[in-house]
This record gives structure tokens, C-alpha cells and sequence, in this order.
């Protein structure tokens, strides 16, 4: 598990926009990673909830993250540089609280140049908060 400064291995974001916390790689093509809303989160919402924005963000860092995971162990010395080329399937089951932490899954598929699919569950607890797939193109 990753954690702290060391998440900066895997992802070019940096603070205020950085939304991982905490990595785990289960497998080779699939992590988890976990976020807590602070209040000083930048895609918070006057009303203390975390923007769709953010949690769709939240994802593509997440994905971010397992494709720095897998460029580190090919002992790459910077994480690559991902960008979301396409959202579908994006479904908000309710927004996500100050203080409350997000879990999330993500899982690469098929893999075509620098196109990866995948596809993103947030949840709290047992409870699904969001999901999504994404076309990430990394370079």
C-alpha cells in the first residue's frame, strides 16, 4: 500500500488537485484507492458535498495511479501523463460528504496504442456512491 508522498510516484497531480490518498494494486490491471473529503477539497460544493466533477476526477486519478504502479515496476522514472478521452456510462448514486471516505476500484480493459478502457466503482462502505467507464489515453 501506498500512501502520503509516495502517491506522488504514481500521479503528476499535485495539491490542491490531487484526489488519492492511498493506493493498492490487486492485480495487474486492476487497484484500489481511497480518498477522504476534506474541506479544503478542491471540487467541494458550497453545500460541503463533493462535486461529480471530483468524484469523476477522483477515478481518472485513481486509473492514473495503477498505470504509474505499472510504469514504476517497469522501472520507469516518472509517471506517465494520462488524459481522459471519453465518459460513459457515469452514474452519481449521491454525493459524497466532508469527513466521509470514498473507496475505489478501478479496472483496466482492453488496451489499443496509448487507449486503455476502464471502468471505476466509488463506494462507501458496501454502499455505491459511483461509476463509471473511461477511455484513458496515457503517454
Amino acid at each position: 500500500m501506498m500512501q502520503g508522498d509516495d502517491i506522488k510516484k504514481l500521479i503528476p497531480q499535485r495539491h490542491p488537485m490531487m484526489m488519492v490518498d492511498e493506493f493498492e494494486a490487486t492485480g495487474e490491471q486492476s487497484a484500489t484507492t481511497m480518498l477522504t473529503i476534506r474541506s479544503d477539497n478542491y471540487f467541494l460544493l458550497p453545500s460541503q458535498e463533493l462535486s461529480e466533477t471530483g468524484l469523476i476526477e477522483h477515478i481518472a486519478q485513481s486509473a492514473s495511479a495503477l498505470a504509474g504502479y505499472q510504469a514504476l515496476s517497469r522501472e520507469a522514472k516518472n509517471p506517465p501523463v494520462g488524459l481522459i478521452g471519453e465518459i460513459k456510462h457515469y452514474t452519481c448514486h449521491r454525493r459524497v460528504r466532508v469527513g466521509e471516505v470514498v473507496h475505489t476500484t478501478v479496472n483496466f480493459g482492453f488496451t489499443f496504442g496509448a487507449a486503455t478502457l476502464t471502468k471505476g466503482e466509488c463506494r462507501i462502505d458496501d454502499e455505491l456512491i459511483a461509476e463509471a467507464d473511461m477511455k484513458i489515453f496515457i503517454q
